[in-house]
């Protein structure tokens, strides 16, 4: 059995525009948020937060209502086309209403943006496991995963070429960017994949895996046992671990833009190359940290990336203007950002029995999600009340406490397989 990469490679464009909308919106939005409508630092962290709020919503409603659609297109694909359609028009709003300094044209169509952006998240990231059988799944996330880079890249590159000077720059030419790679991806991904064709195909292929399979292993397992005390216990520190640590990155991610413009006196869109050299060092670092985990297990794994971010953290505290050496630090974060990212679900589910995992998976994304409607508004405040040069300092505090809290993490941390081939190391969950 092998991976068709084509095909998984196709599949992947979903993602990929995705991934570059999500980077545009965290760098862009805030700016033009008191850029052009003078808002204050809290108010933008609430509006900031407002995707992740419907995301706990949205997403596992949109994803539970696509297994039960069926049309002759498939599943997911009416999902995946809908919403990159109503995303791309509503999108092309957002910089018309940034150049007529219209606010209530502005809200308006990113709340519908928000909507049309959920309404297709889910869906493409089902459409994976859909088209590829059980086996060979850890490879196609793994291309999924760079599909997604890719995305980010290319939206950051786009910021550092085409964002000018000024208080308030032309954004026009970035989202006519990333609305045009949305476009595209779509078209590509509905003119090369036969959803139906191909998810029947693979059921065929793959008769273990198919409905019926699914409901006779349900029917055997039954209920679940509850957990033992000490890996509940476990379990919980985890769990606030990582409603620390992405409290502590999602703060310097969502604000990044803001503060290079404020404290560090950098113009258009200069900053992003710091965090393009974050992104890329992340990718390139997904393979030795792979190996490391393997040899060295996934707690010392979290906590050697934890102590990366917590040195970059504190090193640019005392940066008070921007310097090269400052892309030394933000490749460390992007290291230790993977270090830990690689290792944290995967100990998570490690707690739970094979027919958990969806539920327990469920649980890392609801305190990694509540930490990121929480952190750009808490953030934010300090921002506005305090100073900015609070950013970094409070990325510290909570990277601190994560490491605190991870060191009475006791179980999860089985050494994962040698993985069979490079690419599996990128097996990384969004």
């Amino acid at each position: 059995m092998k991976l068709n990469y084509r095909r998984t490679f196709l599949i992947g464009l979903a993602f990929l525009s995705i991934s570059a909308f999500w980077q545009m919106y965290d760098n862009l939005i805030p700016l033009i948020l008191q850029g052009t409508f003078h808002m204050n630092e809290t108010v933008t962290g609430a509006i900031m937060a407002a995707d992740n709020v419907l995301a706990v919503f949205l997403l596992p409603l949109l994803g539970s209502l696509s297994d039960r659609v069926d049309t002759r297109f498939g599943k997911r694909m009416p999902f995946i086309v809908a919403g990159t359609c109503l995303a791309v028009v509503l999108m092309m709003l957002l910089p018309a209403a940034d150049r007529g300094q219209n606010l209530a044209l502005f809200v308006t169509a990113l709340f519908c943006l928000l909507i049309a952006m959920g309404l297709y998240r889910s869906p493409a990231v089902a459409l994976m496991p859909d088209l590829t059988p059980k086996p060979l799944r850890s490879q196609a996330n793994a291309i999924i995963n760079l599909m997604g880079a890719l995305g980010g890249v290319y939206t950051l590159i786009l910021i550092s070429l085409l964002v000018g000077d000024g208080e308030r720059p032309d954004y026009m030419p970035v989202f006519v960017g990333v609305a045009a790679l949305m476009a595209l991806s779509v078209v590509l991904l509905v003119a090369t994949i036969r959803e139906k064709e191909l998810a029947a195909r693979v059921a065929a292929e793959n008769p273990e895996e198919g409905p019926e399979a699914g409901k006779a292993a349900q029917k055997a397992t039954g209920r679940t046992g509850r957990l033992d005390p000490a890996v509940k216990r476990s379990l919980r520190w985890i769990l606030i671990s990582i409603f620390l640590w992405f409290t502590a990155y999602n703060a310097v991610t969502t604000a990044f833009s803001r503060y290079a413009r404020t404290v560090w006196g950098m113009e258009g869109g200069g900053f992003a190359n710091c965090l393009m050299v974050a992104t890329v060092s992340a990718v390139v670092g997904y393979i030795p940290i792979g190996f490391f985990s393997a040899r060295a297990g996934r707690k010392r794994c979290i906590q050697i990336g934890l102590a990366l971010m917590l040195a970059s953290f504190l090193a640019a505290v005392f940066f008070v203007e921007y310097h090269p050496v400052i892309n030394a630090g933000f490749a460390l974060i992007g290291i230790g950002w993977a270090a830990v990212s690689v290792n944290s679900l995967p100990m998570v589910v490690e707690m739970c029995s094979n027919s958990d995992v969806g539920k327990y998976t469920g649980l890392y994304y609801t305190f990694s999600m509540s930490a990121q409607i929480v952190t750009p508004i808490l953030s934010g405040a300090f921002l506005q009340y305090v100073s900015y040069r609070t950013l970094f300092p409070y990325a510290c505090v909570f990277t601190v406490a994560a490491m605190i809290t991870m060191s009475m993490v006791r179980h999860g941390d089985n050494r994962p397989e040698r993985k069979k081939n490079l690419l599996e190391h990128f097996d990384v969950e969004d």
